[in-house]
């Protein structure tokens, strides 16, 4: 991770919209690590919701290391799961058919990862294809905009029969149930990156500052770190951990700052939660392995 950019840097990207916005990341951030760009991304980004966008994106790309560059989007869950044996999206040969309902930044995205089930005696498995955004037989809906990040719309996927190309591997094992590990990271890690850098134009203490310097350097170690591991999981949670204890002193200290940032936290602090259910789980799990 090359720390100096993100200690450097005083400005923030601004962009009438979330391709133009990513396309300015990727130009400043250059050939660089998954989770590089999460963290410069956060480090450059005006809201928490860009600074999601960027480490989701990064979360994106360290799953499929040969992504486009452009803006992509994982598609899994249906009617509020995204569990294998409630998914009806069908792969047939080499073509999807079924709904994806809540995709993010979907409107903007210009490929699409699609989690379908493959039918087969047995129990339920997952592929995973890869659909152009505007492609035949694929259709975007765009939802309204959430209380929480407004600026990162979502959307619903609508599948006839359209061609994909068909990644390797388990959809399951080597796509979906990683990506939930490293999605956390790598949000984490770029919303530690916008607190920093809203510290440093809010003149915050040093002490807070250099804290969340160390949750940010943790986090670069977890990213080397196997995803599926039960291992990576309590470390991931420790971070998690760290940055609760970290809360109660961040949100004072934008409470007492300019306006702006306290707007944008009040409204988009609580990002972290969506995902907390999940994430006991799988420390649950985890944490039974070494005890």
């Amino acid at each position: 991770m090359p720390w100096q950019p993100l200690l450097e840097t005083r400005d923030r990207l601004s962009a009438s919209n979330l391709d133009d916005w990513y396309a300015a990341l990727l130009e400043r951030a250059g050939d660089t690590s998954p989770f590089a760009l999460a963290v410069l991304g956060g480090r450059l980004a005006a809201t928490p919701g860009l600074a999601f966008l960027a480490g989701y994106q990064g979360a994106l790309r360290a799953l499929w290391p040969a992504a486009p560059l452009s803006l992509g989007a994982l598609c899994v869950t249906e009617n509020r799961s995204t569990r294998p044996a409630d998914l009806q999206t069908r792969l047939s040969g080499l073509h999807l058919s079924g709904r994806k309902d809540f995709v993010t930044a979907a409107d903007a995205a210009d490929w699409l990862l699609v989690a379908a089930r493959v039918e087969e005696e047995g129990a339920p498995r997952l592929a995973v294809g890869v659909v152009r955004s505007g492609a035949p037989g694929a259709r975007i809906e765009p939802l309204p905009a959430l209380p929480l990040m407004p600026d990162i719309g979502h959307a619903r996927l609508h599948l006839d029969n359209s061609l994909c190309e068909l990644l390797p591997g388990d959809g399951w094992d080597s796509y979906v149930k990683p990506f939930r590990s490293i999605e956390d990271l790598h949000v984490l890690a770029a919303l530690s990156a916008w607190l920093y850098g809203v510290g440093r134009d809010s003149a915050w203490p040093q002490e807070l500052s250099l804290r969340l310097l160390a949750l940010l350097s943790g986090c670069a170690e977890v990213a080397r770190h196997n995803p599926s591991d039960p291992l990576t999981h309590v470390l991931l949670a420790g971070l998690f951990a760290q940055f609760k204890t970290l809360r109660p002193e961040l949100d004072a200290a934008i409470a007492a700052g300019p306006q702006e940032w306290a707007a944008l936290w009040a409204r988009d602090c609580n990002l972290l939660e969506v995902a907390r259910t999940a994430r006991e789980k799988r420390l649950e799990k985890a944490w039974a392995v070494f005890v």
